[in-house]
């Protein structure tokens, strides 16, 4: 499954992906590739940075459930 990096804030999600098997991290924490990113869209700077360039699809989850977070990821890969 793919690698996912996730905000802390978006703990049901972050469960949600694991129980349906994706290697969900930190998205702060993480230092290694990842395959998506998924943000609350609450902070516009999430990683501290703004000049960060991301190499994956980020996700938005605002408003969103965690079945639709997962439904969104699966439609990517």
């Amino acid at each position: 499954m793919p690698r996912v990096a996730i905000e802390e804030s978006l703990q049901q999600i972050k469960e949600y992906l694991n129980s349906q098997g994706y290697d969900v991290v930190d998205l702060k924490q993480n230092v290694k590739p990842v395959d998506a990113v998924i943000i609350s869209g609450q902070d516009k700077d999430v990683l501290g940075m703004q000049d960060v360039s991301v190499h994956a699809p980020v996700i938005n989850a605002r408003g969103l459930t965690p079945k639709e977070v997962y439904e969104e990821l699966s439609m990517r890969f």
